[in-house]
């Protein structure tokens, strides 16, 4: 089998940086010492002293497929993400035709099979009247429920409390939620144009408030309580629903949240220069919130930090408001943006790697991955603080061509991107082509 042999890196894995050899073969780490002598079939990689890191879990992206691939595909957009250090990704159902039944299910991991670079999993699309085939989900192959409590459209969107009360009774997975309150949203609307003819997006976090969030996350934790379901809020964007969320590690909680790495990076100041580029849902809010975020990142409020990737063409972006959708290309300069977080003391790297490698993979029971250990896949990510990430439109590799970190250079870069033993990226070569991933599995 091929052999890879990773020379002089700073392992980041289970709160420890330590100087390591790692040797991989075939698709799993044979050996991680503090020296490993080369054999004459090693391809041996220098790392000169780069950290490398277990890849990046994101367990919530939105890739386009089927039926809006003029916005991205489970390709271009997995190879995007293994650029960015992200080996594993769990995507949404919010697609054409939505993933509401188990066999629309299948035909996502079909197209998996023979296209994605990185590894996969999918969830399946809650309804009002889909309690059927959530019941026959297996919980080994099956990340998770998402749940859109307002804020969606067509049969994503749940609001009625008995077809609520009736997923969080019975789904046989993870639950996730999108919580934000569409009465509240309502109401702000009419508020909002009471004084003014149409919306800016300088009225998008007011008209998407702390208090639409909290109304929505905090019924969800209560029918969570209620009926002793696994519940994983999603991107959380608010100080006001950090008391929602129990502080420590995030092994055996069974109320969980999340954040996203653009509602760690912009504040609301920053609609002025991008506008629509960031508008997204739960809208980016205040510079206040968004240390509070930081904050409980460190108290273990948040136990997860992931994308939310969501592409959109820029001539979708550029219209008035009120047209423009919701949702960011994100999956190439995540990790990227997470470790100039590291460089600027906000967030250490081990802290980085438990949230977006290790927490995911306990949360989720993922089989053998978000760690470096032996036996373990060899899904891992090389990143180098003596070279910068220059982000330009030019070199995005989104599908939709451009990124809002454009003219923003990062701290470090990614150099090299393994998944299952593979190299799937190297910076001076790019990301491959190939279907290097595989489905998770999940020990529940």
């Amino acid at each position: 089998m091929p052999a890879t042999l990773i020379k002089n890196a700073r392992v980041v894995n289970e709160g420890d940086v330590l100087e390591r050899d790692v040797r991989i073969v075939g698709q799993r780490i044979e050996q991680v010492a503090a020296s490993i002598t080369a054999r004459s079939d090693d391809d041996v990689v220098e790392a000169g002293g780069a950290f490398l890191l277990p890849g990046m879990i994101d367990d919530q992206v939105h890739f386009r497929e089927p039926g809006l691939t003029h916005k991205g595909s489970i390709a271009s957009e997995s190879r995007a993400a293994v650029a960015g250090g992200i080996t594993s990704y769990m995507e949404m159902p919010n697609v054409n035709p939505s993933t509401t039944t188990v066999d629309a299910l299948e035909h996502k991991y079909g197209i998996a099979k023979r296209h994605s670079v990185a590894n996969y999993a999918f969830y399946l699309g809650a309804t009002e009247d889909n309690l059927e085939e959530i019941k026959r989900l297996d919980p080994r192959r099956c990340c998770g429920v998402k749940v859109f409590m307002g804020a969606s459209t067509g049969s994503l969107l749940v609001e009625q409390p008995q077809a609520l009360e009736a997923i969080f009774r019975d789904s046989p997975v993870l639950i996730v939620t999108h919580c934000e309150s569409g009465p509240v949203i309502s109401q702000n609307r009419t508020q909002l144009l009471r004084n003014k003819p149409e919306l800016t997006i300088h009225d998008h976090p007011v008209l998407r408030d702390a208090e639409a969030c909290f109304a929505s996350s905090s019924y969800a934790v209560s029918l969570a309580k209620q009926y002793a379901s696994q519940l994983h809020v999603l991107h959380i964007t608010t100080a006001k629903e950090l008391a929602l969320f129990a502080a420590g590690p995030v092994a055996g909680k069974q109320i969980t949240a999340e954040a996203c790495v653009h509602h760690l990076w912009f504040c609301d100041e920053d609609y002025r220069a991008l506008g629509n580029l960031i508008k997204c849902n739960p809208a980016i809010k205040t510079a206040s919130d968004r240390e509070a975020l930081i904050k409980a990142l460190h108290s273990g409020q948040i136990d997860i930090i992931a994308t939310d990737h969501a592409p959109h063409t820029l001539a979708e972006k550029q219209v008035a408001y009120d047209q423009a959708p919701a949702g960011l290309p994100l999956v190439q300069h995540a990790l990227p943006s997470l470790l100039d977080q590291v460089a600027k003391g906000r967030l250490s790297i081990t802290q980085v790697v438990e949230k977006v490698s290790h927490n995911p993979a306990i949360r989720y029971g993922v089989d053998e991955r978000g760690y470096i250990r032996e036996g373990y896949f060899a899904d891992l990510v090389l990143a180098d603080f003596s070279e910068r990430t220059p982000v330009t439109d030019a070199n995005s590799l989104y599908h939709c061509g451009w990124s809002p970190f454009a003219g923003v250079e990062f701290a470090a870069r990614i150099k090299r991107t393994w998944v299952n033993g593979v190299q799937a990226y190297r910076d001076t070569e790019g990301a491959v082509q190939q279907n290097l991933g595989q489905a998770l599995s999940f020990s529940r």
